[in-house]
């Protein structure tokens, strides 16, 4: 038996239900005379919506056809592009996670190495047209030709692997860093995928050197084709440069001190990563692959993978699907904004609006220079975006043109959609809601960026409560993805219906969540940064709170979140919290202090430590048994985090754990590998049949 037999026994048996990516083959005759091309697309059939992937069926697909293309003596070149808006996604996820064994993994690694490599191995040149999404393998698979082409209108280009728990194990570590240099490669590798599954887009894949040359999407592939017969017939002559530089082993040292410094050892596939980009700079073809099949087996395998699909699946599918949306029928059309207030939080909301629903938004204020410092922001952000590209100057002028301020709150009149982003203060919020009652129409959905205040208290004094809705983003604006829809005890289905529908146009994964103290992401932040305070309260060092759960690998120790908050906010919220539930948070006296001497946190601008800062916890306060161990800190945290889910969940705050974990996922920066909050609580020990709420048989798995 071959060796493509064995691996088509081992894998497609194992793999039964996966959607096939075919390799549809035709010939194009190139312009000036360059001879013909046989021109693969990769089409799975379906439509933009259900992207290309590889399972061993696909992969097998594709070695079929350069089977044939290998026979012919008649072709100039070979060039593989895709269905329309997607070149490529990268590996059937559901098929890598039916594989049990080691040999079928290491299987897998040799089978997409021994198809893909053929590209670059014909005995004509070959060429990827990325016309759409290139990720994982699909970004592998234009690695391998010769030359590459790439849309400037293509949304993703990444390799996402090490968000998952896994390396790019098709070739990406090996042939990415010699073609963009190991520090272009890591990025793409390493940093994009731990800085929230960053994605790059086509020109800026292009200037990092992934690509050859760059093409407008309205003639794409028609350019594509002529650039490749210029490259043929030699009026177009591809230079790049030798990476293998003496700073290739300094790139790789520094990025694992940066990957150190983030995980803490806490997973293993950033690492395994850096150790292939580290070896590509010295090692053949065969060398390399083969230590990709080596890390991929191990990998494919771990708890790590079991724990980033799990979130993979969370971050694709359930949100996507909002449990307790309304019918999207019951929305109402919005097309203006208002936004009361004209702060920096405001301004960024403002620049979304008016970027993602297109239509104008109106910011007011109180004070004329504060208005006009709102309105500015929104321009200068707006010309940083045109000058990365990322609009034309067409765009940036209609943008500018859609945003506008106000004094008065007159200029709502006509709004379908206002939302206020003032101080956080309940009777601030309410006088704000009744004024802009008095000028909007009746249809006119209100909403609130509230943090952890009541929506239903916000509107018990309107004439219409039923139209008023929690839409509380996090910081930054453009940047998080989670948005907490709240619906308060009046709130009606034709308003829900709308809060999801902008929210979806706003490209925001939201999440229904009742009116509950502090919602979801703010109540249990608040809960573990109030048992790492407490700790150090009670005498802990603040060092040994502050690095007691490094090892999870989250996105920042406890006191930077509190920099980055604010403490005078932590504070706000854990009072608030604390008023509704006084056994469970507390509020520290040590934490009011730091707010009264007007310290923004415990860290100088450099992240070194503020020693007055630091001294306002020093010692402690004198409660409880005094300092705790590092472990005993984690242990308590994940404990109080186990019993407040419980407590969320008995209270119907959301509909179920899976939703908690998608909230911390992409509010909180739950890091992927480790899973859900819930079944890392789990399987941490710190959970079992006391988390579970009624009805709920067991957590996610």
């Amino acid at each position: 038996m071959s060796t493509l037999d064995t691996w088509r026994a081992l894998l497609t048996e194992r793999v039964t239900d996966e959607v096939v990516t075919k390799a549809l083959v035709r010939d194009v005759e190139l312009p000036g005379g360059a001879g013909t091309m046989a021109l693969i697309t990769l089409d799975n059939g379906f439509d933009h919506t259900k992207p290309n992937t590889f399972g061993p069926h696909g992969l097998f697909a594709l070695n079929g056809a350069l089977s044939e293309i290998a026979e012919r003596t008649d072709l100039a070149a070979v060039g593989v592009t895709g269905k329309p808006f997607v070149f490529g996604v990268g590996a059937d996820l559901k098929g890598a996670a039916a594989l049990t064994t080691r040999e079928e993994a290491l299987a897998i690694g040799a089978l997409g190495h021994h198809v893909f490599r053929r590209l670059g191995e014909l005995d004509v040149p070959s060429f990827a047209f990325v016309n759409g999404a290139a990720m994982g393998g699909g970004l592998e698979v234009a690695l391998h030709c010769t030359y590459r082409t790439i849309s400037s209108g293509v949304p993703a280009v990444a390799l996402p692997e090490c968000s998952l728990g896994l390396v790019p194990g098709w070739g990406g570590t090996q042939l990415l860093p010699r073609l963009t240099g190991p520090a272009n490669a890591i990025k793409l590798i390493v940093e994009n995928p731990l800085a929230q599954n960053r994605m790059t887009r086509g020109r800026e894949a292009f200037e990092l050197g992934v690509a050859d040359a760059l093409f407008e999407p309205a003639d794409f592939l028609e350019e594509s084709l002529r650039w490749a017969a210029r490259v043929l017939t030699g009026e177009v002559t591809v230079e790049r440069p030798d990476h293998t530089a003496a700073d290739w082993d300094k790139v790789v040292a520094d990025a694992r001190f940066l990957v150190d410094m983030k995980l803490h050892g806490a997973a293993p596939a950033p690492y395994r990563a850096l150790d292939l980009v580290a070896l590509a700079r010295t090692a053949s073809r065969d060398e390399g692959f083969a230590a990709e099949d080596e890390a991929l087996a191990d990998l494919l395998l771990s708890d790590e993978l079991r724990a980033g699909l799990y979130s993979f699946d969370l971050v694709q599918r359930r949100a996507r699907r909002p449990a307790g949306a309304p019918d999207a029928s019951l929305a109402r059309k919005v097309t203006k904004v208002g936004v009361v207030g004209a702060g920096l939080m405001a301004s960024q909301m403002a620049l979304l609006f008016a970027r993602r629903l297109q239509v104008p938004v109106v910011l007011t204020d109180l004070d004329q220079a504060r208005l006009d410092k709102g309105v500015s922001y929104v321009h200068a952000e707006v010309d940083k975006l045109a000058g990365k590209g990322r609009v034309s100057p067409d765009q940036a002028n209609r943008l500018k043109a859609l945003v506008t301020g106000s004094l008065t709150k007159d200029a709502f009149a006509d709004a379908d959609f206002v939302i206020e982003a003032v101080f956080e203060d309940l009777a601030v919020k309410k006088q704000v809601f009744a004024e802009v009652e008095a000028v909007v129409r009746a249809d006119c959905v209100l909403a609130t960026n509230t943090s952890s205040l009541s929506v239903t208290a916000m509107g018990e004094d309107l004439a219409h409560p039923e139209r008023l809705v929690g839409f509380h983003f996090f910081n930054p604006v453009a940047v998080m993805p989670l948005l907490e829809i709240v619906r308060g005890g009046a709130t009606d289905d034709a308003t829900l219906a709308t809060a999801f529908a902008v929210g979806k146009a706003l490209k925001k994964s939201s999440v229904l969540v009742k009116d509950a103290p502090a919602f979801v992401v703010n109540r249990l932040l608040t809960r573990f940064m109030g048992e790492v305070i407490g700790a150090v309260d009670e005498g802990t060092p603040l060092e040994t709170a502050e690095h007691a759960l490094d090892r999870l690998g989250l996105p920042m120790t406890p006191f930077a979140l509190l920099q980055l908050v604010g403490p005078a906010v932590g504070l706000h919220v854990a009072e608030t919290l604390h008023e509704a539930f006084p056994d469970r948070f507390g509020v520290s006296a040590n934490l009011a202090k730091l707010v009264a001497a007007g310290k923004p946190g415990v860290y100088r601008p450099d992240f070194s430590l503020d020693e007055e800062a630091v001294a306002l916890f020093a010692g402690g306060s004198g409660v409880a048994d005094g300092p705790s161990t590092a472990d005993q800190v984690r242990v308590r945290v994940l404990r109080a985090l186990a019993g407040e889910i419980r407590i969320m969940l008995d209270e119907g705050v959301v509909a179920a754990p899976q939703d908690i974990d998608l909230c911390m996922i992409l509010g909180a920066g739950w890091p992927f590998h480790l899973g859900g909050i819930t079944p890392y609580l789990d399987r941490a020990g710190h959970s079992p049949s006391r988390f579970l709420p009624p009805g709920v048989a067991s957590l996610p798995a």
